[in-house]
């Protein structure tokens, strides 16, 4: 390496330190704002709203006062200079009058401020967090890694208050970071994610893309306007979303929402995509909630009933796999975190492997270890599969599946998955050159004969012994041990829940 290229890299190493260092002071600064409203009784996820607001309204009065292009977002009564004017109750009335219009607005805007309240009722802390945390930083000329980094940590922070219910939209990053890497993106793609949660998918692959050298100015135009789609239910976590796209340079502040706030599973939106990357929420059946007439509370069970699914079921996890064959363009390929369930279950689910290992390529099956996610009692797998044309032979030639469940112990406080522990995963996948792929310890091939005569073709292989019960001095830490005893009491009880289902289901049938 010449002198002058080891100097460039050590700037660039310079310039990513310093830009970690000032993501992280200004989360610091923000998240120590949090505990103080937490006293008034202001959740975690409350509070990241109120930020979203209020970040949306200072960046927008800094576009609009933008001497080379001042460019107007909002109405101008919901100018940021009218909260940085107000005091006490005035203050407090103002922004509930600028919340409120802006709920009314489309777009981008509209999704953003969708039920918009405000929950900071102590004016005088409102008028803290205004002054003193956002309108000191000039967001919209911090570059876009730092306040970026810094919108995205504060959600991870946010995902780790396991009170606040708000890891269940949160994927672990270097999962999803592994994911977009074997997938491998570009700028060509468009990418849909119908349950997006905070964005993180869409974040990631188009953080990829853009990564990439020699971009066209088309290429970079499409990456901004049309290369992420997302679906998300909650108006919460669309809200989050469509901020944290903002922050990273995809999107238009005064354009079209690249979040829809809807039900993904209600309908086909007759729109297809090249990639879809998604983690479905857990939970096995879908239900409305309903006070009957006796004023108890009830729940009834949808089944999702669409010409273009294979099977009409209430399983969530079953209805997700086939809207996204439904979505998913020829050629395409998708990578979708599942449950254990959708691998064994019998019913609908043995219906939906059958189909879609016949008509889609259903190449590899990626083991995730427990403890990675914030809910408890998860199991999960990471199946990746291509869309291919209408022909008269199974798409699915062979299976591979990569096992870093057995063996592998982590944990949400001491011992978090990073992106390193991946990392043979992806050198294993040998993407775009999946001919080549070698077998080894964890990482077995199965032929499509194979799978197609287990009971109820069953995906849920093992091979591997769990060294731990065979030696005592290899066990993990008590902790851990108490986690996954918890995690498999919890699994244990789902499986059970859908056995009873299914019975049931079938003695309705029958009578």
């Amino acid at each position: 390496m010449t002198n002058h290229s080891l100097s460039c890299a050590v700037c660039q190493q310079n310039e990513e330190h310093a830009a970690n260092s000032s993501a992280r002071q200004l989360v610091d600064k923000l998240w120590a704002f949090c505990n103080v409203l937490r006293d008034d009784g202001v959740g975690t996820l409350q509070y990241t709203d109120q930020l979203t607001y209020l970040l949306f309204l200072k960046m927008a009065h800094e576009r609009e006062n933008n001497p080379l292009k001042p460019e107007r977002i909002v109405p101008e009564d919901c100018s940021w200079q009218r909260l940085l004017d107000a005091d006490g109750a005035e203050l407090e009335s103002t922004y509930v009058e600028i919340l409120d219009k802006l709920s009314r607005q489309s777009g981008l805007l509209g999704t953003i401020y969708r039920k918009a309240q405000n929950n900071i009722q102590d004016p005088a802390k409102l008028k803290r967090l205004i002054v003193e945390l956002i309108d000191k930083q000039n967001w919209s000329g911090t570059g876009v890694d730092i306040k970026g980094d810094a919108y995205e940590a504060l959600l991870a922070r946010g995902a780790e208050d396991m009170k606040s219910g708000a890891g269940q939209y949160f994927t672990p990053r270097p999962l999803i970071a592994a994911m977009v890497d074997v997938m491998q993106v570009t700028a060509n793609d468009t990418v849909a994610d119908p349950a997006c949660g905070s964005g993180g998918f869409l974040l990631s692959a188009f953080e990829h893309a853009a990564a990439a050298e020699n971009l066209t100015p088309t290429q970079r135009e499409h990456l901004q306007t049309k290369f992420a789609n997302g679906t998300e239910l909650g108006d919460g976590p669309a809200r989050l979303a469509s901020m944290n796209m903002l922050l990273h340079g995809m999107g238009e502040a005064n354009g079209a929402s690249p979040i829809e706030v809807r039900d993904a599973l209600t309908s086909d939106p007759g729109k297809r995509y090249s990639v879809i990357l998604a983690n479905p929420p857990f939970g096995t059946k879908a239900s409305n909630t309903f006070v009957g007439a006796d004023g108890k509370v009830a729940k009834d069970e949808l089944s999702i009933v669409r010409d273009d699914f294979w099977v009409t079921t209430s399983n969530k996890q079953l209805n997700f796999v086939q809207h996204i064959k439904t979505i998913l363009d020829i050629n395409g390929r998708a990578a979708v975190v599942l449950p254990d369930n959708v691998l064994f279950e019998g019913g609908a689910g043995e219906t939906v492997r059958d189909r879609l290992m016949k008509e889609f390529d259903v190449h590899t099956l990626l083991r995730l270890p427990t403890g990675i996610f914030y809910a408890g009692g998860v199991k999960a797998n990471v199946l990746f599969f291509d869309k291919k044309p209408a022909g008269d032979s199974p798409w699915t030639k062979e299976l591979w599946v990569y096992d870093l469940r057995t063996n592998m112990h982590f944990t949400q406080k001491t011992k978090q998955m990073r992106r390193g522990d991946l990392e043979d995963f992806v050198v294993s996948f040998k993407a775009g050159e999946r001919n080549s792929r070698v077998e080894s310890d964890r990482f077995k091939k199965f032929t499509y004969e194979e799978l197609i005569t287990r009971d109820k073709k069953n995906l849920d292989i093992l091979w591997l012994k769990d060294d731990s019960v065979v030696d005592a001095a290899d066990l993990p830490a008590p902790e851990v041990i108490a986690r996954e005893i918890m995690e498999s009491l919890e699994s244990a009880l789902a499986e059970i829940s859908a056995v009873v289902d299914a019975l049931e289901t079938s003695r309705s049938s029958n009578e």
